[in-house]
């Protein structure tokens, strides 16, 4: 038998199966109307009271840096020995002062020693050659003059004998053939004397010409017997300023090489000021930039002298000059806190330094609304900055108010709400 099904009325036809479309429209309005009203930026609470608000203003910006920097010698001088060698005795301890000339370390060198006594007995062998030869060209000297003598006196003769003969031939006394001996005679002891002659001047020549040689050879070799004994002058190591010894890497029997740096020696007498510097600044950093720095109460002034291109760990070197006067008691190793001009001060637009770049990168901020209530994220555009302000080029206006605490905590949140 057939049940009959009662028909639902009233509040119980919203549970029905053809109530069910409704329900999902309703559902889809409800959904559709809350993406409508949330709002357009992502938002966070925070505590008002652990954020710094720095107000934007209109000031003149000064274009300087401040820098770390530790008094250094203006002079410091490398100790190399010349010539290498075994420590033998050390005169002077490192940290004494010394004078020019002092006296620090003395090096023996066997070689050295060795090359002094072949070049004495070299040197002797060739005094005594150019001794042996100079006896000799002497002797052949008086040789050749000796020949000449007795080539002079045997003209003499045959010139008279020639002149008799010709006389008595010409008076037909005797024959041809007497008067032609007595003239060939006579000619050829003319053509001798001529080309002992001539060998006289030959042997002169060649006589002076050795003997120069000989004399600059031997010269050179005393020259390089000098040289090699002034090398042995080079194995005591000397102060070559006055200064202090401030650096000296030597022991007792250690054999050191020529041209390695065993120390150094500081000129004390004037300073310098070495500090270290963002490569960020590398470009505008120059020789002849001013410093000035406070020291016991009073203000010195200091000039770039030097920069040093390379870069280390994000940084570059670079010495500054006194200018002026220079503090009291100034001493090797101080530290002193420069404040570098990069330019001339300008009317910009700032905003105090703050933690907030580190997270930016100065390329947005947090600015406060009127009502103290919010902050929203707005881009902006930073330039210059110095160790007090940031130089704003765009995105906001004197009178603003800008969160200048660290942004770590934040998120990517387009808004903060301030509680």
């Amino acid at each position: 038998m057939d049940k009959i099904l009662e028909k639902k009325t009233g509040w119980r036809t919203a549970f029905t199966k053809k109530a069910l479309p409704w329900w999902l429209g309703a559902g889809l309005a409800v959904l559709i109307l809350f993406l409508l009203l949330k709002p357009a930026h992502s938002t966070l609470r925070v505590n008002g009271d652990t954020v710094t608000v720095s107000e934007v203003k209109s000031g003149e910006f000064n274009d300087y840096i401040r820098l770390s920097g530790t008094v250094q010698p203006l002079v410091t001088i490398q100790i190399s020995p010349i010539e290498g060698g075994i420590v033998d005795e050390i005169l002077i301890e490192e940290g004494s002062m010394v004078k020019k000339g002092d006296e620090i370390l003395r090096l023996t060198n066997d070689n050295l020693d060795l090359q002094i006594l072949n070049s004495e007995a070299e040197l002797a062998e060739k005094e005594n050659i150019l001794r042996n030869t100079q006896i000799q060209m002497e002797q052949d000297r008086l040789n050749v003059r000796q020949s000449k003598a007795e080539y002079l006196l045997n003209v003499k003769r045959l010139k008279r004998t020639y002149e008799q003969q010709k006389t008595l031939y010409n008076e037909k006394l005797i024959a041809r053939e007497e008067y032609l001996k007595a003239k060939e005679d006579y000619d050829l002891a003319m053509d001798k004397l001529q080309i002992i002659q001539d060998k006289e001047v030959q042997d002169s020549l060649f006589r002076s010409t050795q003997v120069e040689r000989m004399r600059e050879s031997l010269e050179n070799m005393q020259l390089n017997m000098m040289m090699i004994r002034k090398r042995k002058d080079n194995l005591t190591i000397k102060a070559p300023i006055d200064g202090q010894l401030g650096i000296l890497d030597a022991v007792l029997g250690e054999n050191i090489g020529s041209g390695t740096k065993i120390g150094q020696i500081s000129d004390m007498s004037s300073y310098k000021i070495e500090a270290q510097i963002d490569e960020h600044y590398i470009d505008r950093v120059i020789p002849g930039l001013k410093a000035t720095f406070e020291r016991q109460e009073s203000t010195f002034g200091a000039s770039l002298r030097k920069v040093y291109p390379e870069v280390r760990e994000g940084k570059f070197k670079a010495d500054f000059k006194f200018e002026g006067e220079t503090p009291e008691n100034i001493r090797n190793g101080q530290t002193y806190y420069l404040n570098l001009q990069l330019g001339s001060p300008e009317a910009a637009i700032l905003i105090p330094r703050g933690s907030f770049f580190q997270k930016t990168g100065g390329k947005w901020i947090y600015v406060v609304g009127s009502d103290g209530k919010e902050a929203v994220k707005r881009e902006i555009r930073i330039g210059r900055q110095n160790p007090q302000y940031y130089e704003v080029l765009e995105g906001l206006e004197p009178g603003e108010k800008v969160i200048t605490s660290g942004y770590d905590n934040y998120g990517e949140n387009d808004v903060l709400i301030l509680k």
